[in-house]
């Protein structure tokens, strides 16, 4: 639980249209995140506050509210103010009264222009390698009706992929769970991601087990729809290759990678992690190696549809978790998506991809001899 640094009373968490915030009810002062943060002052005021932050030297005598490591002081110019702030947490906390000093909306910064810039010609870059793919791989929209509007909303829809001859009963019994775990969590949220999401400063918890614990729990159901479709969308065709005990061990071995990268790269962080991607991540990374030539449609509404290879949707997407994490620990992005998680599980199924890819190859050579 979270302290105050003043009082070392418990904080309260206060929800309010705009998000959630940690308030000391004794003293008044209060922990905000820098994305809570982002939503009162703007994009463009925020990028000041990182800078200052990742910058900052001199040691406060005050902990952290949820790490309890001493934090930094920062002065802010415009309007001039005193702060503390932890940077592993990305927390900053305001005595009373010094938070409503935060002007809404400033000027401009050049470190919001750079981060603009960056996203626009990641943009750019995606447009023109699909563009350029358009060529060897467009063929037209889909022929099922229901794949439209799921490539609208921006989504991939397979085109081209490896018949399935039996019943994917691993992949459809652990998305079932998923969706069953999730919504019982919904009903009290905050207590269920408190305790059984993964805290990289508390992973021994429960003896581990939150390393598996928080791939059944997700923060809403649009993050819970996301992951169900990814899973879905690729799993079938891996779990046909493997069968349904390593498709398993394949999932939850990718999970289990993915939250121990995320404790090597903030070993001190209280944030719970939930979500069921770095699993996914590396059903992915299986599927586009074991099956190259698969085909995904994407809908643009300049270009209309374009046809990618899996191995090259797969590159792209990975390219954009490197470029997006970069920004992220740049402190120009301030999303809460754990990208470590994601190249722990990249990582695990490029792995098993070399230890089992041939797997089903030599068992169909063992029943011929």
């Amino acid at each position: 639980m979270a302290n105050c640094p003043n009082c070392q009373t418990h904080l309260a968490t206060v929800r309010e249209i705009e998000g959630l915030y940690y308030r000391c009810n004794q003293c008044g002062g209060r922990a905000e995140t820098m994305q809570q943060i982002r939503r009162t002052v703007g994009d463009r005021y925020i990028s000041g506050i990182v800078r200052r932050v990742n910058t900052a030297t001199e040691t406060s005598s005050r902990p952290c509210p949820f790490c309890t490591t001493p934090m930094k002081w920062l002065q802010l110019p415009n309007p001039p103010l005193d702060l503390e702030s932890c940077r592993t947490c990305s927390m900053v906390w305001f005595d009373p009264g010094k938070f409503e000093q935060l002007p809404v909306g400033a000027v401009d910064t050049p470190e919001d222009a750079l981060a603009r810039a960056l996203e626009a010609e990641a943009k750019w870059k995606i447009e023109q390698a699909a563009t350029r793919s358009r060529g060897l791989y467009g063929q037209g929209a889909p022929d099922e009706w229901w794949k439209w509007p799921l490539a609208i909303l921006g989504l991939p829809v397979k085109v081209e992929s490896p018949e399935i001859s039996k019943r994917p009963w691993a992949t459809w019994s652990l998305a079932a769970v998923i969706t069953l775990i999730s919504f019982i969590a919904f009903f009290n949220l905050e207590s269920a991601v408190q305790n059984f999401g993964f805290i990289p400063a508390e992973w021994w918890r429960y003896g581990g087990l939150t390393f598996l614990t928080c791939f059944f729990l997700h923060a809403g159901f649009g993050h819970l729809l996301g992951n169900l479709y990814f899973f879905l969308l690729f799993s079938g065709e891996v779990e046909e290759h493997l069968g349904h005990w390593r498709l398993l061990a394949l999932t939850f071995l990718s999970t289990f990678v993915g939250g121990f990268f995320q404790l090597l790269a903030t070993p001190h962080s209280t944030i719970p992690c939930i979500g069921a991607s770095g699993g996914i991540s590396g059903v992915m990374v299986f599927y586009a190696l074991q099956f190259p030539k698969g085909t995904l449609a994407f809908f643009f509404w300049r270009f209309g549809w374009i046809h990618l290879p899996a191995w090259c949707a797969f590159a792209l997407w990975l390219l954009l978790q490197l470029l997006n994490y970069s920004m992220q620990r740049r402190g120009f992005s301030f999303d809460n998506v754990g990208y470590m998680a994601h190249f722990g599980g990249v990582t695990t199924g490029f792995l098993l991809w070399l230890r089992w890819r041939k797997l089903k190859n030599d068992q169909t050579e063992v029943v011929e001899q």
